[in-house]
């Protein structure tokens, strides 16, 4: 009777899931308005914040480090809760428990790539790399949510095998796409310790071209990326894709011109802080809604057989 009573059902747990992969979006948004406010440094000590105390100087920019920090506990706690409430969810799916134990190992692996990346002034690579694992992390939180409002018994999901096979393309290079755009950022003025004074190392492997070489190639990935979007969004109608594989298209597309727009603009009036908040957050949305699209699209139907007698069978 004990052991019930720390069960849990499926719609409660899936709850808990999607609550885990809106924590880890959020972070990333908080972490971004780290970085453009200048306070990358603000807590210029890992773990403590300061050489002799955990918590924060009474100053903006240790607040706003030291908040993000705070978070990070959120976070954590969200992650651990998705892990446990796979154990005790009933009935009991393994592929959850899976999924479920990579948010909180997740979640240590940032916080020691955090560390890092506070102990080594904020190195273009870390930060980069402390970015990017954010991505990776939000594949098994928007996986988990994903299956955990499914039942495995339930039908598989398919799609037409141009447009199953399109949104594999599409995944791979929205992922470069993130890669590049956090090069430009790494590359870019706002290194994280304008507010603190300190000077941060820049990315320059082409010297003072680099920053625009590294735009040049974001823009043009990311323009690749929004006429791909399009393309199977118009091959997912005329071949009559499910409504939630239509929407979850059509999500990814309205995300990317939105992106297009703030990317003109942000390089036409010199990256502005606020804007590059805005494009940065975003693009943990877009990957997110990258991702769902991917989902929701399943997996390719199956190639047609030729039946004995010459003709095409009927897709398995």
């Amino acid at each position: 009777m004990s052991e019930e009573r720390f069960t849990i059902g499926p719609e409660r747990y899936a709850q808990v899931a999607r609550f885990a992969l809106w924590t880890l979006a959020l972070i990333v948004l908080t972490g971004a308005a780290v970085r453009v406010t200048g306070s990358g440094l603000g807590c210029p000590t890992w773990p403590k914040c300061t050489e002799t105390s955990l918590y924060t100087e009474l100053n903006t920019h240790g607040v706003i480090e030291f908040g993000n920090r705070v978070l990070t506990s959120v976070v954590g706690f969200a992650a651990i809760a998705a892990f446990a409430g796979a154990l005790r969810r009933r009935p009991y799916r393994k592929d959850l428990v899976v999924l479920g134990a990579t948010l909180p190992l997740g979640v240590v692996a940032q916080i020691i790539l955090g560390g890092f990346t506070v102990r080594y002034d904020l190195a273009p690579g870390f930060v980069m790399s402390h970015y990017l694992l954010s991505m990776l992390i939000l594949i098994g939180a928007v996986a988990l949510d994903w299956r955990a409002r499914r039942e495995p018994d339930e039908p598989p999901v398919t799609s037409d095998r141009l447009v199953g096979w399109g949104m594999r393309v599409l995944l791979a290079l929205g992922a470069v796409t993130i890669f590049a755009g956090t090069a430009a950022t790494a590359a870019g003025p706002h290194a994280g310790g304008a507010g603190t004074g300190d000077e941060i190392k820049r990315l320059d492997f082409k010297g003072s071209e680099t920053l625009n070489f590294v735009i040049s190639q974001h823009s043009r990935l990311a323009a690749a990326l929004g006429v791909l979007a399009v393309v199977l969004w118009v091959l997912a109608r005329r071949h009559g894709a499910s409504a939630p594989q239509r929407s979850t298209l059509a999500a990814v597309c309205v995300l990317l011109a939105v992106q297009g727009v703030i990317g003109g603009l942000q390089y036409e009036l010199e990256l502005p802080a606020e804007m590059v908040w805005v494009h940065v957050a975003l693009a943990a949305g877009t990957w997110v809604a990258i991702l769902r699209a991917v989902a929701a699209a399943g997996r390719p139907e199956e190639k047609a057989a030729p039946a004995p007698d010459g003709s095409e069978a009927a897709t398995a």
